[in-house]
């Protein structure tokens, strides 16, 4: 049996619930400047097509608009609450879209130090504060794509960078974008040994995950180079599996 994750892209006002068929409803309108069109493009009755912007219009204000007839002979056309009901939703839908796609890097290292429950991690990558079990020594650190930040690595951190305990210099290797996401993929620098184990890949990569605006205003591109940033507590460590713990020399 296989089970996979899915996200549904929902808006609810005073009860309303508005969902991409309502979008797709105000998107046909706009494009042929009629409900009558609009529903015939749609596959749906008018009826239910202006039952359904009622309803909506209850919740959030006027969406439509008629236009009087002319040389152009008239038609509907969307309200300025109607296009910012449609960005809203498109931006929600980005920000799921960001959640389904979040990928996890891994970086394997020995805990060198640790303060409550967070610990500073050797790395190939280089020093990295995670939250730690306590009694691991030898770990690997998961860090979601989606909670780096990534920087023009010459400009001074901002405010709320600050307290991100992590920050990497890198270089993109790849960048992947569709659909309002920009997949980034740093390759960063190694300068620390590699762990105890399995011989380490050539790359020492970190997965990043942004928006296409954040993309385009960092110029982001092949061979650019970026400092990523994040929180310690968004770098989870789990204990290795085939490693003794602190606990287990301490019993022996």
């Amino acid at each position: 049996m296989t089970l996979e994750k899915g996200y549904r892209t929902e808006l609810s006002v005073d009860g309303i619930t508005i969902d991409r068929r309502d979008i797709e409803m105000l998107e046909a309108i706009d494009r042929h400047g009629s409900m009558h069109a609009a529903a015939d493009a749609l596959g749906r009755s008018y009826a239910r097509l202006q039952q359904r912007i009622v309803e909506l219009e209850a919740a959030v204000g006027d969406l439509t608009e008629r236009r009087r007839g002319g040389k152009g002979g008239g038609g509907t056309e969307l309200t300025e609450t109607a296009l910012e009901l449609r960005r809203r939703f498109e931006r929600h839908q980005t920000e799921l879209d960001g959640v389904a796609r979040a990928t996890e890097s891994v970086f394997a290292g020995t805990v060198c130090e640790r303060t409550g429950t967070l610990g500073t991690v050797e790395t190939e990558a280089g020093p990295m504060v995670a939250l730690v079990p306590a009694g691991a020594t030898t770990v690997q650190i998961g860090v979601r794509s989606d909670a780096v930040v990534l920087a023009d690595p010459d400009a001074s951190p901002e405010r709320d960078v600050t307290s991100f305990r992590n920050q990497f210099i890198g270089t993109v290797s790849s960048v992947d974008s569709s659909d309002g996401v920009a997949r980034v993929t740093l390759e960063l620098e190694r300068v620390g040994e590699p762990p105890a184990g399995p011989e380490s890949t050539d790359d020492l990569e970190l997965e990043t995950l942004v928006t296409r605006e954040s993309a385009d205003s960092l110029g982001i591109e092949t061979g650019k180079t970026l400092r990523a940033s994040f929180k310690a507590t968004a770098a989870r460590a789990i204990p290795t599996a085939d490693a003794p713990s602190a606990d287990d020399h301490d019993s022996s």
